[in-house]
């Protein structure tokens, strides 16, 4: 078992990891009547996005001998109304680490391979895109 997910009432769920017994808190977005104090569901399969392209470059990273540390990610989530899904992620990456092109190019392309990416609906347009500082 990977998790285990808790319905609290009032359209909130409390999710532990089995392994770490870390807690991620969910609420439904203010557009679909929750109040919106927490991750939406949804905000969540964004985020992961961003986080699993973020650590697939940090292992690549780590193997070019590169510290990408303090590079950040902006991610919006876009919704569709009909049916209501995702229609589109994009994610800001302002990357920290390296000057070398071969080395950027090296990080991006291993970013588009994380497997949150590659498990996204191909409907869901993903918007990336790098900034090198």
């Amino acid at each position: 078992m990977t998790s285990k997910v808790t319905y609290l009432g009032d359209l909130r769920t409390k999710s532990i990891h089995v392994q770490s017994g870390s807690e991620i808190i969910s609420d439904a977005p203010l557009d679909n009547n929750g109040k919106g104090e927490a991750f939406s569901p949804t905000d969540t399969v964004a985020n992961a996005l961003a986080s699993c392209m973020m650590t697939i470059m940090g292992i690549k990273a780590r193997d070019l001998n590169i510290n990408i540390a303090d590079s950040t990610a902006e991610v919006t989530k876009i919704m569709n109304a009909e049916p209501r899904r995702i229609g589109a992620i994009e994610i800001v990456f302002d990357m920290k680490g390296t000057e070398d092109e071969k080395n950027k190019t090296i990080l991006e392309r291993a970013a588009m391979t994380c497997p949150v990416f590659l498990s996204l609906h191909p409907e869901i347009e993903k918007r990336i895109s790098f900034n090198w500082n």
